[in-house]
């Protein structure tokens, strides 16, 4: 299980390039070799496994050793010298907060204290659940226990001079906003004044939201939950401040260090990750791991469920400890892809004392030299990618009509839970999983893999299936994908006479669904031979392919749905959702839609 590696870009185009970044705990030489999967599976009834080496460039070696991964999601001030890291004497920090996990683990809102740093602050949640205030080694700490899911405003003030310390919480439960609504009178309510003799100078590190980062990058005590605007003030705050803030009353200029409003950046067509800085000195933050926008905010009235309509009530930004987007490893080895490279289903082949592994990716050629096409169901790929669902999802056994099969790969796998989780799954705080990205080792994107929850190939590697039988056929195709489609529309399908789909064309974006349609209607040939197509919404960013996003919404066979107020796409804008419940049906396309499903009865 250690040694992995994952394919850049995912759809390679025939006289571009690839990169593959590879990781072993245990650094040494690994020989790699460039493969065309043909085949996948292993069942002594068909070819078995199937592959063919294929003369290039690369060495017949590499060095590998381990690479780091970092989970969970945060937002970070990427500027090495900034305000925030010089001396706060005296200083308010305030934030909105909406907390999916109430103890157990301390948990950073926002701070500049890291374990190499202890002269920074933070303002976090205790292991014990209570709104704390961190100086250095100094801590002072709420006595109510802070509310899972609910909102609250907190704030944190200190003035090194005087010694004075404040530390205040309040309930912001609306008719709307929380789990629970106003009857149940829940009091959050909490203030805390200490006076502290030689209070140490707060001296800032590096400044992060939702975890505590160090110059290195090393990031811990990961929060769970949403934070709406947020920011700091010059001075320890007065009541009438306090109040202010907490009615979301940007402060003025004149002693404004921050104000991160998260309402600040949409857009028609969504948001990105940079939460902006309004104040004076342009401190904006960066999303790692795309921590999830077009979230609700602490005052979302309930009327609007849509960002477009109501931005100012969309200022909830959801953090997860577990998120996971892009490891981030440095590439191993590139390879630079013949202009005469056949199209096809291709793999770095890597292997190392003793162990194997195939690191796959797509090659199309830069324009079409087939009649014939097959559009391998990359969007689906990447929403099944490390699917959990033989383990945590029990309806899995009744769908699919047998107990999982598991093997001691798969629970070693699902112990460590390295690489990230499918759209399928849920985080720790049990929201829906709604990203998954292909920069990240996919052990579900292996030709050998077979899912645990039916104990046979399925997507990927029964899609070799496909591709086996038109060579051994004969047939000369080429091969694109759903995210070369996405890119190009109509144009990328116009040279081929016929498209073959996958076995499971489950997630298309509009432009995707729009081109073939178009195709169809002028005359294209699409041999749909899957099942459960054309059925989720979803989309990537125009300049971030590798990211797909898809909220699962009222409607349709659905592992997890999105909150009230949640179903619109920030990477769009567009709802997602089923397509169905957009006015397009799969039956439109191609007569046929998938409606239920579900077997009699369960048996191994």
């Amino acid at each position: 299980m250690t040694l992995k590696g994952y394919a850049h870009p995912l759809n390679a185009v025939a006289g571009g390039g690839v990169s593959f970044m590879l990781h072993d705990i245990d650094p040494g030489s690994a020989e790699i070799a460039l493969v065309r999967l043909l085949h996948g599976d292993e069942n002594p009834l068909g070819p078995g496994f199937v592959e063919r080496t294929v003369a290039s460039s690369l060495p017949a070696a590499v060095a590998v050793g381990p690479q780091t991964t970092r989970k969970g999601s945060y937002a970070f001030l990427d500027k090495p010298e900034n305000l925030l890291t010089g001396e706060l004497a005296a200083a308010t920090f305030f934030a909105f907060i909406r907390p999916s996990i109430v103890g157990g683990k301390e948990q950073v809102i926002l701070g500049t204290l890291s374990d190499a740093d202890a002269q920074g602050f933070s303002l976090l949640v205790s292991k014990d659940g209570l709104l704390t205030l961190r100086l250095g080694r100094v801590e002072v700490a709420c006595t109510k226990r802070l509310a899972p899911n609910c909102w609250h405003f907190v704030a944190g003030s200190w003035d090194c001079a005087t010694g004075q310390v404040r530390l205040v919480q309040m309930g912001r439960i609306n008719r709307w906003n929380s789990i629970v609504g106003r009857a149940p009178g829940y009091d959050l309510d909490d203030r805390v004044e200490r006076s502290i003799a030689d209070l140490p100078m707060v001296k800032g590190g590096c400044f992060a939201v939702a975890a505590s980062r160090d110059r290195s990058g090393h990031i811990d005590r990961l929060y769970n939950g949403k934070i709406d605007r947020h920011g700091a003030i010059g001075g320890l705050a007065d009541d009438a401040a306090i109040a202010a803030l907490a009615n979301g009353i940007i402060p003025s200029r004149g002693g404004l260090i921050a104000y991160w409003d998260t309402t600040s950046g949409y857009t028609e067509r969504g948001i990105g990750d940079v939460i902006c800085d309004i104040g004076p000195h342009g401190l904006d933050t960066r999303g790692m791991n795309r921590p999830i926008r077009a979230m609700t905010g602490w005052n979302w009235d309930g009327r609007n469920d849509c960002f477009r309509l109501a931005p100012d009530q969309y200022g909830g930004i959801a953090f997860h400890d577990d998120a996971l987007i892009d490891c981030a490893w440095t590439s191993t080895v590139s390879l630079d892809l013949p202009e005469t490279l056949a199209s096809g289903v291709y793999a770095l082949r890597v292997r190392k004392d003793g162990r194997e592994d195939h690191v796959p990716f797509f090659v199309r050629p830069r324009t079409a030299r087939a009649k014939i096409a097959v559009l391998m169901p990359t969007f689906t790929y990447l929403a099944y990618a490390n699917e959990h669902l033989a383990f945590e999802a029990p309806i899995a056994q009744a769908i699919c009509a047998n107990t999982p099969v598991v093997t001691p790969d798969d629970i070693e796998w699902k112990a460590e839970e390295a690489y990230g989780l499918s759209t399928y799954d849920v985080h720790s705080d049990y929201a829906g999983v709604c990203y998954s990205s292909w920069l990240r080792p996919i052990l579900t994107l292996r030709p050998r893999y077979r899912t645990p929850a039916i104990g046979v190939p399925w997507a990927f590697p029964a899609d070799l299936s496909l591709i086996w039988w038109l060579d051994a056929q004969g047939f000369d195709v080429d091969v694109i994908t759903d995210h070369d489609l996405d890119a190009e529309g109509l144009a990328l399908l116009k040279p081929y006479r016929t498209i073959l789909t996958g076995t499971h064309p489950e997630y298309y974006s509009l432009t995707m669904l729009d081109a073939m349609e178009d195709y169809v209607a002028q005359g294209g040939r699409l041999a749909y031979i899957g099942g459960n197509g054309f059925y989720w919404v979803t989309e990537t960013r125009d300049d971030e392919p590798w990211c797909i996003e898809v909220r699962k919404l009222d409607t349709g066979s659905r592992a997890w749905q999105a909150a009230p107020g949640e179903g619109h796409l920030a990477t769009t804008g567009d709802k997602s959702g089923v397509w169905r419940a957009r006015g397009r049906a799969p039956q439109k396309l191609a007569a046929l839609g998938f409606t239920a499903e579900g077997m009699d009865e369960s048996q191994p």
